[in-house]
């Protein structure tokens, strides 16, 4: 199963931890979904769906018998209003929104990564948001493109009623490959540039 998944035709989520419990999760939430569809005849908003994860996880951890889930989540869609969002929902059953943010093995070296190069600039483009999330992992993914999952959703304006206004895409490896080869082709110039600038090299320019 993928670490990422579509829980409406507008919203998503990326999850860590264990699959099994992600999967349960994930079919009650796209049943919710559907549900608030059917009787509201509008989309859930990305803030209500987060909620309605987080307290799904909460019950969990208040009820006997029946473990906690065991996976975090980050929720990414966009409103009907056109604009983005990203909750994160840990396994406590809280629930929080970024504009970026990381979660298991190795989040904490990604999240700083974040926080030092996450600006509106960086974002205005779907090729320089692409650019930004590979860059964050290329250093803690081993094998670089081949085990990375990178999913795109894009706005567009509906041109009738009821019509999906998300774009969505899952990047092919080759894709994602060019973006690696691309980035370390920079990282490799500017290291060689640096090097030239710097006179305890020896290396003049």
């Amino acid at each position: 199963m993928r670490k990422i998944a579509l829980l409406d035709d507008h919203v998503a989520v990326a999850f860590s931890g264990l699959t099994a419990d992600a999967r349960i999760l994930i079919n009650r939430v796209r049943v919710e979904c559907k549900s608030y569809k059917l009787t509201v005849e509008d989309p859930a908003s990305v803030e209500y769906i987060s909620r309605y994860m987080a307290q799904i996880k909460q019950n969990y951890t208040q009820s006997n018998g029946r473990r906690p889930f065991g996976v975090s989540c980050l929720v990414v869609g966009f409103n009907k209003d056109a604009t983005p969002h990203v909750y994160q929902t840990d396994p406590a059953g809280t629930y929080y929104e970024w504009k970026a943010n990381a979660i298991g093995k190795n989040s904490k070296t990604v999240r700083e990564f974040l926080e030092k190069n996450y600006t509106e600039e960086a974002v205005e483009t779907e090729e320089g948001t692409i650019n930004l999330a590979v860059k964050s992992l290329m250093d803690v993914v081993q094998s670089g493109a081949k085990h990375m999952e990178i999913a795109v959703m894009t706005y567009k304006k509906p041109s009738k009623p009821g019509e999906t206004f998300i774009n969505w895409k899952m990047l092919e490896h080759d894709e994602i490959d060019s973006y690696v080869k691309q980035i370390e082709k920079e990282r490799e110039e500017a290291e060689k540039a640096k090097q030239k600038k710097d006179p305890i090299t020896g290396t003049s320019s």
